[in-house]
């Protein structure tokens, strides 16, 4: 099993990565939930959350970044 590691201690293109592959998984849950076939709906709500939080510390390392440039 993968060890699981904190999102804060992931670099910008990683964070990157896994929030464009959870807006495909939440996009297709999406679909799914238009037809009916959802087993769980209260994914949907908690895929919204991740995405949510890998914005916030994208963005935070953003300016994290920024700020040692100048």
């Amino acid at each position: 099993m993968a060890k699981k590691t904190k999102l804060s201690e992931l670099s910008i293109e990683e964070l990157m990565a896994k929030r464009t592959e959870t807006k495909k998984k939440y996009f297709d849950l999406r679909c799914q939930a238009v037809v009916g076939h959802v087993e769980n709906p209260v994914l949907k709500r908690t895929m919204r959350r991740q995405i949510a939080a890998l914005n916030t510390i994208i963005r935070q390392k953003e300016l994290a970044s920024d700020i040692v440039k100048k």
